[in-house]
């Protein structure tokens, strides 16, 4: 028999393979039984810490937001508009670490108090700047929502970096679409150049809350 001694089962053992296993096989391939085959266990043991596989995902989505902002420092002397042009570049930048990162973090609840923060620091950036309560919540869930929609859209097409799905050819799309030329060109727009296309929509979201709420 081996001498070595296997790691613990717990849920930080189980979220890690799972976020591992994800790369490989994308959120649709992502079950309990692959995931207790990837630790060499029966599948019902995962059952003793997750009652269903939302309550992995909540854990992997947590486990995510951990590694997003281990080390990371938050400058006080942030602008607003600052504040939230980088908490979004570095959500992004997460979910881009994983297939399928952006379905998996959007609509699950963080199982730990670990976001509470860098939401309070946020929150404060805002309302220093001017914003009611409400109207900070409302600015960050408006730059949020645009990041999350972004990136499922980003990876539908491009599911890793480097990788790009079948289908999403621009010049064939473009040759099926010549009577419709402006349609066609979009094309290029749409779909290429993804950083360009976050960073002017992300710049619309922020100049239009600017102009809602009245701060510069």
């Amino acid at each position: 028999m081996s001498s070595e001694k296997r790691a613990p089962l717990d849920r930080a053992r189980v979220a890690d393979t799972a976020l591992r296993l994800l790369n490989e096989v994308g959120l649709d391939g992502l079950t309990l039984r692959a995931i207790a085959r990837e630790l060499d266990v029966k599948a019902p043991a995962l059952y003793w810490h997750f009652k269903d596989k939302q309550a992995l995902l909540d854990e992997m989505a947590t486990e995510m937001y951990r590694r997003m902002v281990a080390g990371a420092v938050l400058d006080p002397a942030d602008t607003w508009r600052e504040r939230l042009l980088k908490t979004q570049r570095g959500l992004r930048a997460a979910l881009l670490g994983y297939r399928d990162g952006a379905k998996v973090f959007s609509g699950s609840r963080f199982t730990g108090t670990e976001h509470a923060r860098e939401l309070e620091a946020n929150l404060r950036v805002l309302t220093d700047a001017g914003l009611s309560l409400a109207q900070a919540v409302g600015a960050g869930r408006a730059v949020h929502a645009y990041t999350l929609g972004f990136v499922t859209e980003e990876q539908g097409v491009r599911p890793l970096p480097g990788e790009r799905r079948e289908g999403y050819d621009i010049e064939e799309r473009a040759r099926r679409m010549a009577g419709f030329p402006l349609a066609a060109e979009a094309g290029k727009l749409l779909f290429d150049d993804y950083d360009r296309q976050f960073e002017e929509g992300l710049a619309l979201v922020v100049a239009g809350i600017g102009a809602r709420y009245g701060i510069s």
